[in-house]
């Protein structure tokens, strides 16, 4: 067994997972695997720059993994940046700050590598599965852009395309610096023309209509699970492997849409950090179903942190 840590750091969130990887097995054994928001995407969406009060919120949470990491031995370490650090023009004041902190250089990933490394970590424990078909149709729907890949056992078409939930709040539903609550009718179409655009880009690369099996990953969509089951509180464990009916997806997207900011933190398995987001989130994963003709989602809490680990590994 190797000891290994992986980060990654999005638009919206941060991610620590210290496990144990035995390669030859195939076997990861988790040890700690924790998520804080931070919003490091702030405004790059019409700055083009990461704001200051973004990065210190980044740093202080790297200040506590690099406790968890020391407590725990990790032998070695792999930081992985996507979105948010690849559109800054002041990325190199992000480097310096995690180099400092963690005493390795993020490595701001392009979104061909973070679709692989999604695609690993995602299906890894699914590719015996008899009763999936394959192949697979694994979505990371993040922060700033959303990684679509199809294979089977490998990576055979893989594209990252820019919607993704605080981009698509940030960009149409942000008014005189205040998320609008509810969205308008016209502001969602907005959304939905991005969207909509957007995967026609990926289906130029990745055959979208080929996969037998959506994999969905990331905050929103377990979110969305969450909601779904009904939990009262987030539970990892009941989400990992849920599957989800299109139309319980589109119910779920109408009333994320039609809420209130207080309606949606009222529910158990919000993420204060998600309530703003959640309903540009859903509403990508309800997009794509449609586009794709999926019935179902099965969700996985194994995604881009689980493929980061095994390539240290």
């Amino acid at each position: 067994m190797t000891r290994v840590a992986a980060v990654d750091c999005g638009t919206n969130s941060i991610r620590l997972l210290v496990a144990d990887c035995d390669p030859q097995t195939g076997e990861l054994v988790e040890l700690d695997r924790r998520m804080t928001i931070v919003r490091l995407g702030q405004g790059v969406d019409q700055t083009g720059r990461l704001a200051p009060e973004a990065l210190e919120r980044t740093f202080a949470a790297c200040r506590t993994y690099a406790e968890v990491i020391k407590d725990l031995g990790a032998e070695r370490l792999r930081f992985v940046a996507t979105s948010a650090s690849r559109d800054a023009e002041n990325r190199d004041e992000f480097t310096a700050g995690i180099l400092g902190i963690l005493g390795v250089e993020p490595e701001v990933i392009s979104g061909d590598q973070e679709a692989e490394f999604s695609f690993t970590g995602a299906t890894r424990e699914l590719a015996g599965a008899e009763h999936l078909e394959k192949p697979f149709l694994v979505v990371d729907i993040g922060g700033g852009s959303t990684e679509f890949v199809v294979g089977t056992e490998h990576v055979e078409a893989a594209r990252s395309v820019d919607i993704g939930c605080v981009r698509m709040t940030e960009r149409h539903l942000v008014v005189d610096g205040a998320v609008t609550d509810p969205p308008t009718e016209a502001q969602v179409a907005a959304i939905r023309a991005d969207i909509e655009a957007a995967l026609d880009l990926a289906a130029e690369t990745v055959p979208l209509d080929r996969a037998r099996t959506l994999v969905g990953l990331a905050g929103s969509v377990t979110t969305v699970a969450g909601i779904a089951l009904d939990l009262p509180a987030y539970d990892s464990a009941a989400i990992h492997h849920a599957r989800i009916p299109y139309e319980t997806v589109r119910e779920i997207t109408g009333r994320m849409l039609t809420s209130t900011h207080d309606e949606r933190a009222r529910i158990g398995v919000m993420h204060p950090g998600r309530t703003d987001v959640i309903g540009a989130g859903a509403l990508v994963l309800l997009a794509i179903m449609e586009r794709t003709g999926a019935r179902e989602v099965v969700v996985s809490e194994h995604d881009i942190l689980d493929g980061i680990a095994w390539s240290i590994a």
